[in-house]
């Protein structure tokens, strides 16, 4: 008796084991990107020779403006798994920092996922509307759902889910419509619901083991080469994640892009500095002007897939001055939308768009084919773009005073002219101590930007030395300092899961340590300085001028970067000053300075 009890646990414990194996091999969660943070797998720099080719990417080059959408299964769950809600990026909700969703569990999202009010000429016409010359949608993201009639995989909108229909083809005939390019995201590495694929299982529903080079072959050559065949024209395909892909998977891609849509770009995140053009970091509008062909891809709230808790909205003129910027730096601005699940775009996002789209209709000439700032900088109270020999200053800050300064101009002017309601009013402007002095009128035209149009004789040209405005407050970046027995580099994080932020830091210092700006003042006087700083306990800084001013203080430090008020410095005239940090007392080693700031006394 004793001893078939024993028999029957030992059974029961078989079976058990057996069965629990059986399942856990089918609820594999998605893996983790080997060894790879989210930023280490951009990798997103261009070929720099592609660049010369100028029978593709002709709406990127000079349409300068896109719409990005991310929609795919993850919208239906947006941040709410289990009744609790995720806070991060949209898309990512399946990974371990997220809601860790086994594949099970998120394929079985399919089931619900019906987007019966997805208007893709409604799409299509909020693009147009807003200014933007194409749209790229999310094909595949990483979760391996296919928003298009998949042959090669089943997991897709149409077979997988009750609406049954392929919106992309809606929405490429929409964008065709409207005059409007198209194109394709597709994340060709990671895929977490695909056996082999980057975060994937590792075995089929089989227990058959799948490499990466199974999931390529099976799954993602098969998927880019039905949307580059049965999707009309693309404008472009936009990879995703290279980091740790063979270059021969990545220059398999771009010949299959480039074999079959000749006028089409590859992006940067196809990796291995194979594509046609460099994508920055998420979120990233740089400081500085870049070289070469590029883009800035941005979000219209925190998230790029939707979010329901996310109402943190860019406003209209926050999205118009990124955009503007980013051209003024000479690239390409691609701001992103999360349709909801039922597939339409969230108003917010809409009436954003549509009001920084009509500020655009007005002034097309500031994006549209324009060049990049002489100045190779944003400017105290804005930007700048260029048409051949017309300088569009974009005004941000109006000057209420009347007076609109500007430093470093090298061009002789021939004319200064107010944009205003299609109206071109001469403005009056004099040159003193290097300096242009612009009348104004001392109530803005603009709600949003005001446009002054500078004409000048041949092609703009200015001096990059920062300049600190006498009425607007001035900020100057670390990105423009010499480091002196310091070290300045890039840093990136995420204040939310996958809400990025980009800053020029100096860090390391010493006692030798100096940070240098060389800089122009127009009026003397006494300024206030700020600098911002994080670090840990209290820190002493020393601020000071060729001039012989030093302002010293001791102020707190956080973990996150702040501005700290440092004092008054007096410059005794016009001209131009050498600015130097150093750092006398505290934690040295973990300050990190970013920037310092300038505001006259009046």
């Amino acid at each position: 008796m004793i001893q078939f009890k024993v028999n029957h646990i030992q059974v029961f414990r078989l079976i058990a084991l057996f069965f629990f194996f059986l399942f856990s091999a089918r609820m594999v969660p998605a893996q983790e990107p080997a060894k790879k943070k989210m930023d280490e797998m951009w990798e997103g720099k261009g070929n720099v020779n592609a660049e010369t080719n100028l029978s593709r990417g002709k709406l990127f080059r000079d349409g300068k403006y896109a719409m990005f959408i991310h929609w795919g299964l993850y919208s239906q769950i947006g941040n709410q798994w289990k009744g609790k809600t995720y806070y991060g990026i949209a898309e990512w909700i399946m990974n371990s920092n997220m809601a860790n969703i086994t594949l099970q569990e998120y394929m079985a999202v399919a089931k619900d996922f019906n987007p019966v009010n997805f208007n893709a000429k409604a799409i299509a016409q909020l693009a147009k509307d807003a200014g933007m010359k194409y749209i790229v949608v999310t094909s595949k993201h990483h979760d391996g759902f296919a928003m298009f009639h998949s042959k090669d995989n089943k997991f897709n909108i149409v077979d997988a889910t009750p609406f049954k229909r392929d919106p992309m083809i809606e929405l490429a005939q929409a964008c065709k419509n409207a005059g409007l390019g198209f194109g394709f995201y597709y994340s060709q590495n990671q895929d977490w619901t695909a056996p082999g694929g980057n975060g994937g299982p590792q075995k089929d529903e089989q227990g058959n083991k799948k490499s990466f080079d199974d999931f390529f072959k099976e799954k993602c050559y098969p998927q880019v080469k039905q949307i580059t065949t049965e999707y009309g024209p693309i404008e472009l395909v936009w990879f995703d994640t290279p980091g740790g892909m063979d270059k021969k998977y990545a220059e398999q891609l771009v010949e299959l892009v480039h074999k079959n849509q000749p006028g089409a770009y590859v992006s940067g995140r196809v990796g291995h500095n194979l594509g046609d053009y460099t994508t920055l970091g998420d979120m990233e509008v740089p400081k500085q002007n870049v070289e070469g062909l590029w883009e800035s891809v941005d979000v219209t709230n925190d998230s790029w897939g939707y979010a329901g808790y996310d109402q943190n909205w860019k406003s209209p003129k926050e999205i118009l001055t990124r955009a503007l910027s980013t051209v003024a730096r000479g690239g390409t601005y691609m701001l992103n939308v999360g349709p909801k699940p039922d597939g339409t775009i969230p108003e917010q996002a809409a009436m954003a768009l549509l009001n920084s789209g009509t500020w655009i209709k007005k002034y097309p000439q500031t994006i549209y084919g324009a060049k990049a700032s002489p100045w190779k900088h944003a400017l105290p109270w804005g930007d700048a773009t260029v048409q051949g020999n017309k300088i569009s200053l974009l005004v941000y800050d109006w000057p209420v005073s009347g007076h609109l300064y500007l430093s470093g101009l090298r061009s002789e002017i021939t004319s200064v002219k107010l944009l205003n309601n299609g109206k071109h009013e001469p403005l009056l402007f004099s040159k003193k101590n290097g300096w242009i002095d612009i009348l104004v009128p001392a109530k803005a035209p603009e709600m949003l930007v005001s446009v002054v149009e500078i004409t000048v004789k041949g092609d703009p040209k200015a001096n990059s030395i920062q300049s600190i405005d006498p009425q607007i407050e001035t900020t100057i970046h670390a990105d423009f300092a010499t480091a002196i027995n310091c070290e300045k580099n890039g840093k990136s994080w995420m204040e939310k899961f996958g809400e990025w932020k980009h800053i020029n830091e100096v860090i390391k210092w010493t006692t030798n340590s100096k940070l240098e700006w060389e800089v122009e003042v127009l009026k003397p006087g006494y300024y206030q300085t700020e600098l911002n700083y994080t670090g840990v306990g209290r820190l002493v800084w020393k601020i000071e001028s060729s001039g012989g001013a030093i302002v010293q203080n001791q102020q707190n430090s956080s973990s996150v970067y702040s501005w700290y008020p440092m004092g008054w410095m007096k410059f005794e005239h016009p001209g131009k000053y050498t600015l130097s940090v150093s750092l006398l007392g505290g934690d040295k080693e973990k300050a990190s300075l970013s920037a310092i700031k300038f505001k006259k006394i009046d």
